[in-house]
């Protein structure tokens, strides 16, 4: 059973990732026509993901996606909001699986999932025509999301790395 002290640090530690999260989006590298962008926004998820285990992981990327939606996000549908939004942020929690490189592949296998298939579902029309819908929300998603989990998760390795040795987390 965890205190209600350190629950009220793991959730204040969690809303200041959101907060910080939020801030990082700005921070654009590039946005895709269709929506998503490359940014750091899943930096401080993945610290606090790999600071706190998978389960305050999911629950905090979860109410991300959430936020996302309430602060401006693409809605369309009610399933397609749960697949862009909340599950797929869910899933930067098992960025807490070890060793760090495969976290971070199965969290972005995760999320692109999701998306591959809110793609597929609801926004097949923009597929070429005669290419496989699959495919193209395969190719259309993969990439974005490898080239955001590269760098977040270089840029979250160096700033854990400086946190342990200035922090002795």
């Amino acid at each position: 059973m965890i205190s209600q002290h350190r629950k009220t640090v793991i959730l204040t530690e969690g809303a200041l990732c959101l907060a910080l999260s939020f801030v990082l989006t700005k921070i654009n590298l590039f946005t895709m026509p269709q929506g998503g962008s490359v940014d750091f926004e899943l930096v401080p998820l993945i610290l606090f993901t790999y600071r706190r285990g998978w389960k305050w992981g999911i629950q905090i990327g979860a109410l991300n996606g959430v936020l996302r939606i309430l602060l401006g996000g693409y809605f369309f549908h009610p399933v397609q909001v749960i697949l862009d939004y909340p599950l797929a942020y869910a899933f930067v929690g098992l960025a807490d699986i070890h060793p760090f490189w495969l976290g971070l592949i199965v969290a972005w296998a995760g999320m692109t999932a999701s998306s591959v298939l809110s793609g597929v579902i609801f926004f097949a029309q923009y597929a070429p025509e005669g290419q496989n819908v699959w495919v193209y929300s395969f190719m259309y998603n993969a990439p974005v999301l490898g080239i955001k989990y590269l760098i977040s998760g270089i840029a979250a390795l160096l700033l854990w790395k400086i946190l342990e040795r200035e922090l002795a987390l």
